[in-house]
């Protein structure tokens, strides 16, 4: 059942093609236990009463969203362009608008607040991840310290611009959570992102198709699972989806030691833990410590932020795993990491491969491997573009990994090469490598959904990779175990 009641009416996006200044916000915390609160932050130009709207994102019945609370409207007022920090962060530090309390009953889930400009029905969303401790078949984390490195609000100023070069992939650049997300900027034009950041992209049609097979599913942020309260253990698997690209070092460090205690993990994306970031309050807060490097080191300033929800500001400082050869040759600014973390493909199965993007057809290599029961496929039977934008190559050693599909991959730049991996943890449990971010595109088109084009056409929706979807989810909480406390 199709519903758009809940999507964006009129995304009036500036000239900048990066934010809505008629109407735009951002909550204090990137996610909040369900029966506490948020604060929400508006701002509307010209000045208008702005009502609220917040809606759980997900199946919902088939309508992708259901409208739990309604506030307002309130009177808003132009708000200030914030100063430009040292490392060209802004954190906007609006005065709030409405202290939003969850109700403990609530659904984990991720809530888009749809704020309308009543005086021009202008509209854009702000948007936060409820959790809750309760047991599940599957924790699902948001990948939202990757939607704010990518976030160009107001114009030009995400983690990839220095104010010289149009992508910066260098350690001297900072972003704030504490400001809107603007319309997303790469591989699809969709005015129905302004304010949800990368989740209507990539992340949506996982979420929705999950719910719709009747899975039981717990969400989280990436800032919960670097503080400790993702309560890994409270489910049998884990899932990262869609594009994953940032990773603390405590983020990475307790991922690997889910893994040991029995828990399974399913990477339905690419890119995924690529690039090594420090965590801050905010340019006036203190540092805490930092990620550890495989001899137990330290590396960056920060990393270890206290458990309340206050929301951080994010800095690259090292890569993971050794460098690939295009790295330094487009950006020669990585060559100021120090490259001390291990390889993500330890933990993963793979890792983001030269020359980094590229696109092909998804290629059934096994299909005699319990991955692939009751496809149907035959070797070589192919799933048009589901590969790209950006995908996993470089299969770890991993005693007893199996690579069930590979193929080539195709850009401008060069051709490349893509694996999907499996391999058994220590107590069984099982970590499956879908090794491409447009996964997700093979199992659901939701309501409000845009698929993306670059190079190459997907297919949408297809029974074959639902069916190995399905294979591998069953799989993961057969096989992984809950453990009494969080890695």
């Amino acid at each position: 059942m199709a519903d758009d009641s809940w999507q964006l009416r009129r995304p009036a996006v500036d000239r900048s093609g990066h934010r809505c200044p008629a109407v735009e916000g951002y909550c204090s915390a990137p996610s909040v236990e369900a029966g506490r609160s948020i604060s929400v932050h508006v701002s509307a130009d010209p000045p208008s009463p702005v009502l609220l709207e917040v809606f759980r994102s997900g199946y919902e019945g088939g309508t992708g969203a259901t409208l739990v609370s309604e506030l307002g409207p309130f009177p808003v007022t132009p708000q200030p362009l914030p100063a430009v920090g040292q490392r060209r962060e802004r954190h906007c530090r609006w005065p709030p608008t409405v202290e939003l309390t969850t109700e403990p009953g609530w659904r984990s889930g991720v809530y888009l607040i749809r704020l309308t400009a009543l005086a021009s029905g202008a509209d854009s969303y702000a948007t936060f991840v409820v959790r809750n401790d309760r047991p599940a078949d599957l924790v699902v984390q948001c990948s939202d310290f990757t939607w704010q490195a990518y976030n160009k609000w107001p114009s030009q100023w995400s983690l990839y611009d220095d104010g010289l070069k149009k992508w910066y992939v260098g350690p001297e650049v900072a972003v704030g959570f504490d400001r809107p997300y603007g319309k997303y900027c790469q591989i699809v034009d969709a005015p129905l992102s302004c304010g949800s950041g990368e989740w209507l992209l990539w992340e949506y049609p996982m979420a929705y198709w999950l719910e719709a097979e009747g899975y039981d599913v717990g969400y989280v942020s990436n800032l919960d699972l670097h503080r400790g309260t993702a309560g890994l253990g409270r489910a049998g698997a884990f899932l990262s989806v869609g594009h994953d690209e940032y990773y603390t070092g405590p983020m990475f460090d307790r991922l690997r030691a889910a893994v040991e205690a029995g828990t399974s993990i399913g990477f339905f994306g690419a890119n995924t833990c690529s690039t090594l970031i420090e965590l801050a309050g905010d340019d006036e807060g203190e540092a805490a410590a930092g990620g550890a490097d495989e001899g137990g080191g330290e590396v960056g300033g920060f990393g270890v932020l206290g458990a309340g929800d206050r929301a951080p500001t994010i800095r690259r400082v090292d890569r993971f795993g050794p460098e690939r050869p295009s790295d330094t040759a487009l950006f020669p600014e990585m060559a100021d990491f120090p490259g001390l973390m291990p390889s993500e493909n330890t933990l993963i199965g793979g890792r983001t491969d030269d020359p980094a993007t590229g696109r092909g057809d998804w290629v059934c290599t096994s299909p005699d491997h319990w991955t692939h029961r009751g496809t149907g496929m035959a070797r070589g039977d192919r799933v048009p573009g589901l590969v790209g934008w950006e995908y996993h190559g470089d299969p770890a050693p991993i005693p007893g990994l199996e690579i069930v599909s590979q193929g080539p991959t195709h850009h401008p730049r060069g051709d490349g090469r893509y694996s999907t991996t499996v391999y058994q943890g220590p107590t069984g449990n099982t970590v499956f490598n879908a090794a491409t971010i447009w996964w997700a595109d093979g199992l659901s088109e939701p309501p409000g959904y845009v698929r993306p084009t670059e190079f190459t056409s997907l297919a949408g929706p297809d029974d074959r990779i639902r069916k190995i979807t399905r294979n591998v989810i069953d799989r993961l909480i057969a096989t992984g175990r809950r453990t009494p406390a969080e890695p």
